[in-house]
């Protein structure tokens, strides 16, 4: 069972293109493996899903591991979010690409 965060906070986005049921049931599963992971929302979208997870090291993991599995490619990309006030670092949300090779 896969747990959804109830509010929206997240650290990377896992976009699945196209959508592929193998592909998804493969991602909920590994997600579901993980307690300290979870799903802040799924959008739907006509070229394929985005899954916004709650931990950029587990989402880049994750791609790797789907790559391993199943042909396609895999992108890598980050972009600044916010800057801590407190410690003046940057802070980064990170989106993992899946393309499914057809």
């Amino acid at each position: 069972m896969t747990i959804y965060s109830k509010n929206q906070y997240f650290e990377a986005k896992l976009q699945l293109r196209p959508f592929n049921r193998e592909v998804y049931e493969f991602v909920k599963k590994e997600i579901d493996k993980k307690d300290s992971v979870f799903i802040a929302k799924e959008v739907k979208l006509k070229e394929g899903i985005d899954i916004y997870l709650s931990s950029q090291k587990f989402a880049r993991s994750l791609g790797l591991k789907i790559k391993k599995n199943f042909k396609g490619e895999l992108k890598t990309s980050r972009s600044l979010f916010t800057v801590n006030k407190m410690t003046s670092k940057r802070v980064y949300r990170v989106t993992v690409l899946f393309r499914l090779k057809q």
